[in-house]
């Protein structure tokens, strides 16, 4: 019953409240699922611009719970399946992080990181070699950091 209960929240978890069952781009659907769970946060005072506990916090928190779903998900489900997502959610808060709460800079966030999330540069492409749960999330969170540094860096361009 306690593995029954524990399986179905890691699939819960794991794949972003089912949106990795999504037929078309399941990757993509568990960005986008970030981006409400981003806006979720904000909206609770949870997430400011700049840096933050919040941001820490919720960042840390994403992360320890999705390695341990994405382990589970992943001998449940197959090696780094599709439907688990949890790993594109935590990447977005990477991504999103301390950046102006505005459209423009949600939606640069959301294309530079599945641009950075699909091509996977050094060293995103060998994190995915550790196995297991920290190897799904540690790539997207490689993915999401490379795309914080690029709006970061046009943010203090731009002023």
């Amino acid at each position: 019953m306690r593995k029954a209960l524990a399986d179905k929240l890691a699939k819960i978890i794991g794949t972003a409240v089912y949106s990795g069952y999504f037929p078309l781009f399941p990757g993509t659907v568990g960005s986008a699922g970030g981006v409400v769970l981003y806006l979720i946060l904000v909206s609770l005072g949870v997430l400011s611009v700049g840096h933050g506990t919040g941001w820490v916090i919720s960042i840390g928190i994403v992360f320890v719970v999705g390695v341990a779903s994405a382990h589970r998900c992943e001998i449940l489900f197959g090696p780094d399946n599709k439907r688990i997502v949890v790993d594109e959610v935590w990447g977005m808060l990477v991504a999103l992080y301390a950046l102006p709460v505005a459209w423009t800079w949600i939606l640069a966030a959301f294309l530079i990181f599945r641009f950075f999330d699909i091509v996977k540069p050094f060293p995103a492409g060998r994190a995915e070699n550790i196995g297991g749960g920290l190897a799904i999330m540690l790539d997207d969170g490689i993915a999401g950091a490379y795309t914080a540094a690029v709006l970061h860096l046009v943010r203090f361009v731009t002023g």
